[in-house]
């Protein structure tokens, strides 16, 4: 189910200060998708999903649920959250330690008073999904933090919603396991074709589970894309940074030609990928570390950017080094291979296709 979210505004005041949560929002979550709102701590993703759940009341703006409109301030319409038809899925889970797992789960229903029968078909039905079945005696104390998540999961599904939000449901796990309910996650959602909104600060977590994903910054959207998109071909220097390690210069346009755009930067000439900037204009140029390449003095220098410098730094992380590399003034992170030859203080030359050199407005 779609939705549209319209001039949303939520300002809050303390000691004399404004602050503005949400700068005028305006937003469409496509249908049956997974839509990751993506930004730092305070840039007001969690504010706007609480707006679209009813637990904050924006002081301006409309939000549309399918054909339904469950917000308008204009009209000073206001849709209770228990009419909404959403489910919610919080950073703490919101599982009830005194109750056990079919208890958990089965609390929407009741409230709503459905009949026993019924409820215990569809608490099987959602515990099965996630993988619970067998525990529905558990007591929730005794599970696991994964499985924790599940029941969380399992409650929000149950009343079948139209739309589910999750509010950083993974950023209380360990690593590995995160990894593990991430895939699953992305695998149960896929599966349902649900509408799904996502929040995270987390940019391998976005880049993971959604299929579209809003980049916020200061109470604002300021990039929509798909994770390829927002990863390789960002608009903004903000989103390049924040979605990936990358190695942020300031460049000016030297030249337009008919495939790829040349910019005099701190590291030299460098071929770009084709961006409509004007000549003389001030641009970011951006590399990822891992597009390194080892290069040599022959190479076409028409098909690949020779950069040459001072390897200073070489740290082991396991399937890699991350190294650093002086380039003038410039200190460039690279990501090399781990069975690397390459030692601190050596002279290297590196390569970077103009494809991979991602010019982004400042």
């Amino acid at each position: 189910m779609e939705i549209r979210i319209e001039g949303l505004k939520k300002h809050y005041h303390s000691e004399g200060k404004t602050i503005k949560a949400l700068d005028g929002i305006d937003l469409t979550i496509p249908a049956n998708r997974i839509f990751t709102l993506l930004g730092p701590s305070g840039c007001g993703k969690t504010t706007l999903l609480r707006c679209i759940v009813g637990l904050e009341t924006p002081d301006e703006g409309e939000i549309q649920i399918g054909d339904t409109t469950v917000l308008s301030t204009r009209n000073n319409l206001y849709v209770p959250t228990e009419h909404r038809g959403l489910g919610m899925v919080f950073q703490t889970y919101a599982i009830w330690p005194h109750m056990n797992v079919f208890d958990n789960v089965a609390y929407p229903l009741q409230n709503r008073k459905l009949p026993r029968k019924e409820i215990r078909q569809r608490v099987a039905k959602t515990l099965e999904f996630v993988q619970l079945e067998g525990l529905e005696q558990r007591p929730a104390t005794r599970l696991s933090g994964g499985q924790q998540q599940r029941v969380a999961l399992a409650r929000a599904l149950v009343a079948e919603p139209k739309v589910i939000l999750f509010d950083e449901p993974l950023s209380n796990l360990d690593a590995k396991l995160r990894e593990e309910t991430r895939k699953e996650l992305r695998a149960f959602l896929s599966e349902l074709e649900i509408t799904a909104v996502y929040v995270t600060h987390d940019r391998i977590e976005a880049l993971a589970l959604s299929d579209t994903i809003g980049v916020m910054r200061a109470g604002n959207i300021i990039e929509i894309g798909t994770p390829k998109k927002i990863y390789f071909d960002a608009d903004h220097q903000f989103v390049a940074g924040f979605i990936g390690r990358a190695n942020l210069i300031r460049s000016t346009v030297a030249a337009q030609e008919p495939e790829a755009t040349v910019v005099d930067s701190g590291i030299g000439r460098i071929i770009c990928h084709k961006r409509d900037f004007p000549q003389g204009a001030e641009a970011v140029l951006c590399i990822r570390p891992e597009f390194f390449r080892p290069g040599s003095a022959g190479a076409d220098t028409k098909q690949r950017n020779l950069i040459g410098g001072l390897l200073e730094t070489m740290i082991f992380v396991g399937d890699a080094y991350e190294g650093e590399i002086r380039v003038g003034e410039e200190l460039l992170m690279v990501k090399l291979p781990p069975d690397t030859r390459l030692e601190e203080g050596a002279r290297v030359e590196f390569a970077v296709s103009p494809e991979h050199c991602l010019l982004v407005s400042l």
